[in-house]
């Protein structure tokens, strides 16, 4: 039997659309049309790299071009429409979700526990009770208000004093949870005081869980393996998601097909048979350029990334020189359906200057008037979510 085949022009169409990425980027960027964003993507990863805005922020505003940064707390802390927790990493969540990430805090507890015996100070687990009832009888703390008799290390950001190391665990979890955030420091309350009650008090069987996160990965990512399904909220195991899509395969829910890399390489997936019949109907992504986050939910699976725009996509630029010892990131700039480059650039807070440092086009992109002014356009739009007032360009920052 021959399999439907998806075009790689059309593979990358859908991708985008079920990314939140083949539409302009209009909108308020705020309240309830921000809320929606997050619903539609399911989370955002939430990272501390702030070399020119932080992860979070560069993944909403690329899809939002009017949101800028004081947006998102309200959503968070104010109308409690989502959650902070992890996924592959730690990432916002809609909060609607939150009773399926009961069973994820029931499954990691041991096995993080277990682990941190050997990655942490020893002495973590006897400051549960201690941590717990300075939250329950003093409010919301952070990882600066416990544990004052104990030592303080500069030897990296695994090496926890034992209070902190329980906060983190109790949040993982689910005895905590994060109430808000000042500057990028996590406070951290009991899980009743900060969960609205009816997500708090709503339960999912195992099963139910395991059938909501394949559906709605699948839902998100148009096409897909077992494996990436799995990896996509990071709720259930390969071995249950390979079982929950044989199951559909026998009912026909979903079916086998091709899809096309952008060498011209096959690689099987999964698809639904209705989204088959929506390829010609999806939006073509608009020529605008956007500067990406690193982490942006479309690109974090970089295998598939490479697979389907066609390029060595390394995030990481390491250097030898002492000064950039441990490498740094760069971000990669679209163009329609297209990853047309890398750039490296930098804000500096005090002079709200952001500098352009260098940019990388791909093979066969050239750089046309019209589309270095898009790219200028680009650039312009994330120094205002920045806060950078001037832009300055280094010398010979276009390479290639």
């Amino acid at each position: 039997m021959t399999l439907p085949r998806l075009l790689n022009k059309d593979a990358r169409r859908l991708f985008l659309d079920r990314h939140g990425l083949s539409g302009r980027p209009s909108g308020t960027g705020r309240g309830a049309d921000l809320a929606q964003v997050i619903d539609d993507l399911g989370f955002v990863q939430v990272d501390s790299i702030n070399t020119v805005a932080r992860a979070h922020h560069m993944i909403l505003h690329s899809r939002r071009q009017s949101y800028r940064q004081p947006h998102l707390d309200p959503i968070v802390t104010r109308d409690r429409a989502a959650f902070e927790h992890w996924t592959h990493d730690a990432s916002i969540i809609s909060m609607q979700f939150f009773p399926h990430w009961r069973h994820k805090m029931d499954r990691s507890a041991e096995k993080i526990r277990s682990q941190w015996k050997n990655w942490r100070r020893d002495g973590f687990e006897a400051k549960f009770d201690a941590v717990l009832s300075q939250i329950a009888d003093h409010g919301p703390c952070c990882s600066a208000d416990v544990g004052a008799d104990e030592k303080r290390s500069s030897g990296g950001w695994w090496d926890w004093h034992p209070s902190k190391t329980a906060l983190e665990y109790l949040w993982r979890k689910g005895d905590l949870s994060v109430c808000h955030r000042k500057g990028f420091r996590k406070y951290y309350d009991l899980t009743e005081r900060v969960i609205p009650p009816e997500h708090l008090n709503a339960r999912t069987d195992l099963e139910d869980t395991i059938d909501w996160a394949c559906r709605s990965a699948m839902d998100r990512l148009g096409f897909a393996t077992s494996t990436e399904i799995a990896n996509f909220w990071d709720l259930t195991t390969k071995a249950e998601a390979k079982t929950w899509c044989a199951d559909r395969l026998k009912d026909g829910s979903l079916i086998e097909c091709e899809v096309a890399a952008a060498d011209g390489n096959i690689k099987a997936s999964l698809i639904r048979p209705a989204t088959l019949d929506t390829l010609q109907d999806l939006p073509a992504a608009p020529s605008q350029v956007r500067i990406m986050s690193p982490f942006d939910p479309a690109l974090r699976d970089r295998q598939r990334a490479e697979r389907l725009f066609g390029f060595d996509y390394r995030i990481e630029v390491f250097v030898p020189q002492a000064k950039r010892k441990y490498g740094y990131y760069v971000f990669p700039v679209m163009e329609g359906d297209r990853l047309i480059g890398r750039i490296d650039m930098k804000c500096d807070r005090k002079s709200e200057v952001m500098t352009i440092k260098a940019f990388w086009p791909e093979a066969r992109v050239k750089i046309t008037p019209a589309r270095l002014k898009r790219l200028t356009s680009a650039l312009e739009r994330t120094a205002r979510l920045a806060k950078s007032k001037n832009i300055a360009f280094a010398k010979d920052w276009l390479r290639g």
